[in-house]
């Protein structure tokens, strides 16, 4: 099971905390190819922990979907499924236009200008060829949004889906550099309709921002 010698680990986490957040990179990165077997000992001695830690993060991973465990036998990295995309993405995009639709009308300025940075950190991300790190920005993008509507549903449904589509979304960062930059622009006329306190065109907006990459990608993978 090759996995990488040199990787930069979180600090101030527990060793199960960063045995997940390792493991889980390298599957959404695809180090950790869909099928591929995981063994503890491998993964403790890489990560420099015990191998309870590790047991303890790929049983969260299982929750969230990305390994099955057959207890007494073996553990693999789930495979993707393509037609998946097509379930998520569009109940994401509904619940993230509802979010904006909420967040419209209470959104401070504030927001607006994390929402400006993290939009010009997520350009810059693609810009310079790092598709995790774009990821991520164009994640607290969107959660900000989730944050500012006050709806813990919201909150919890997007958060589960979120996990499942950071493997696609990886895929489509990695590959459409020119429409990751299209993504941009969506977010920087998002942030206007914020601006301008016109919720229709910021509920639209934001469902195009998801489901516009959703059809993209169906196509490449």
């Amino acid at each position: 099971m090759p996995v990488p010698k040199e990787f930069v680990t979180p600090a101030r986490t527990t060793a199960k905390e960063r045995a997940f957040s390792q493991i889980q990179r390298w599957i959404i990165e695809g180090t950790l190819l869909p099928g591929e077997k995981l063994t503890d000992g491998e993964l403790a001695e890489s990560l420099a922990v015990s191998r309870t830690p590790i047991r303890e993060a790929l049983q969260l991973l299982e929750v969230q979907g990305l390994v099955s465990m057959h207890p007494g036998k073996e553990t693999r990295v789930r495979g993707i499924v393509k037609d998946d995309v097509l379930k998520m993405y569009p109940t994401l995009a509904v619940l993230h236009a509802l979010a904006a639709e909420l967040a419209t009308p209470i959104i401070q300025p504030a927001h607006i200008e994390t929402l400006k940075e993290l939009n010009k950190r997520f350009s810059q991300a693609i810009e310079n060829g790092q598709p995790f790190q774009a990821m991520e920005f164009d994640e607290q993008f969107h959660n900000l949004i989730i944050d500012v509507s006050d709806n813990a549903y919201i909150t919890s449904f997007s958060t589960s889906l979120q996990i499942h589509i950071r493997r696609f979304k990886y895929i489509f960062l990695k590959h459409k550099i020119t429409a990751t930059f299209t993504s941009v622009e969506e977010h920087t006329s998002l942030i206007l309709a914020f601006e301008e306190g016109n919720i229709e065109k910021a509920s639209a907006l934001m469902k195009q921002n998801i489901i516009r990459p959703m059809k993209e990608l169906y196509a490449l993978i």
